[in-house]
């Protein structure tokens, strides 16, 4: 009797796990304890091994695919292990009661038969429960198989309406800011485009779409796995890209062309939110810089990068503040959320952007935003030469 009670509790336990790990995952729209849980460690762990398969892909474009079945392959692997632990904590119930059962249990594996027809109510009838205890067992196997597939099916509306929502913003600044985005690049298309004094409206916008983007990113882990659909681009260099023209605005530039009114307000509450987000995502993956940035801050950019951005933004136009005074402020502004920008596009292999994560090969294929008024040929000298800079 002692082993019928031992069988029973463990499969009583293996179900409970199972149903936490559902609730915390599905149902609780917040940041969830990764303790006695089976998603979060999946996920870290397929990461790492899924980022090291990719890396020894040579082309860029097959990379980029095998990264973007991650997300999608490790939801219905979640599914799958779901259902697979439940049935077998119901069959170790079940086994546990087999004298309860009509005809009696004869195998673990009749056992875990008996599990999967219930908890999927596929009910062919050829085993019944006839005790108690098992007909409440069998309730409750049934019950929660409905009650997952109906979460889950929830579940991937609510996610594919997250990734959705953030990819329309990712996808409208790449006429913007180039691709892959850049921040340089998104101040000197506004001047081009004349919409300066836009940017308040602008900023505003990217300040509600980092609000968005940190609960629903918190609330559900796998969200930052799902990559972009367009190439060369991503969220976390699209917030990185927007974060440094607001940065720029407030430590660099003193006026700009036809504007004299900078919007300094909107670019200090994006970068107080933006610097929120990223640094509540990377404490979520286990990243932390705030002692490092107190005793070392650093922006995360070499001085000869910034002054390089300085004499573009002066071609564009710009008014630039004192050189060692604006490189004090940038540094300033950028150093608390630059590492954790690096280190987040690093974790999830985001293609490579001005200023973010690895740069090694940004230069082999970077775009520059579309020009107005400029022909053809125009436009392909002057990238070619936006090349040949950032190589050198």
């Amino acid at each position: 009797m002692w082993v019928s009670y031992l069988e029973l509790s463990i499969g009583i336990v293996v179900v409970g796990l199972v149903l936490h790990d559902v609730f915390q995952s599905v149902v609780v729209p917040r940041w969830s304890s990764r303790r006695f849980r089976l998603t979060p460690r999946l996920l870290e762990t397929s990461w790492k091994a899924w980022r090291l398969l990719a890396s020894r892909r040579e082309h860029g474009d097959a990379r980029e695919d095998f990264l973007g079945m991650f997300a999608p392959f490790i939801l219905m692997t979640s599914l799958l292990s779901w259902v697979i632990m439940l049935m077998f904590g119901y069959a170790l119930c079940f086994w546990a009661l087999r004298e309860e059962t009509h005809p009696h249990l004869k195998s673990i594996g009749e056992a875990f038969y008996m599990a999967g027809t219930t908890l999927l109510t596929i009910g062919y009838g050829d085993f019944s429960s006839e005790g108690g205890l098992s007909r409440v067992i069998s309730l409750a196997a049934g019950a929660s198989g409905l009650a997952i597939f109906a979460l889950v099916i929830s579940f991937l509306f609510t996610l594919y309406g997250a990734v959705e929502t953030r990819e329309t913003h990712v996808l409208m600044l790449d006429a913007r800011a180039g691709s892959p985005p850049s921040g340089v690049a998104l101040l000197q298309a506004y001047v081009e485009l004349d919409l300066l004094s836009t940017m308040p409206t602008f900023f505003d916008e990217w300040e509600q779409w980092s609000a968005r983007l940190l609960q629903s990113h918190i609330a559900y882990p796998i969200l930052p796995f799902f990559r972009s659909s367009h190439d060369r681009e991503s969220w976390i260099a699209s917030l990185g890209a927007v974060l440094d023209a607001a940065t720029l605005l407030l430590s660099t530039i003193k006026t700009g062309p036809n504007c004299d009114d900078q919007p300094m307000g909107a670019a200090k509450l994006m970068i107080r939110m933006g610097t929120h987000t990223l640094i509540d995502l990377g404490h979520y993956f286990g990243y932390r810089f705030e002692e490092a940035n107190k005793q070392h801050p650093h922006p995360g950019v070499e001085r000869n990068e910034w002054d390089q951005a300085c004499r573009q933004l002066e071609k564009a136009g710009f008014t630039l503040r004192d050189a060692d005074e604006a490189w004090e402020q940038f540094v300033r502004f950028r150093s608390p959320y630059a590492p954790y920008l690096n280190e987040l596009a690093k974790h999830f292999a985001a293609p490579p952007t001005q200023w973010i994560g690895d740069r090694s090969s940004i230069s082999l294929y970077h775009r520059a935003p579309a020009r107005p008024n400029a022909s053809a040929d125009q436009t392909r000298r002057e990238a070619h030469q936006e090349i040949e800079a950032a190589e050198i």
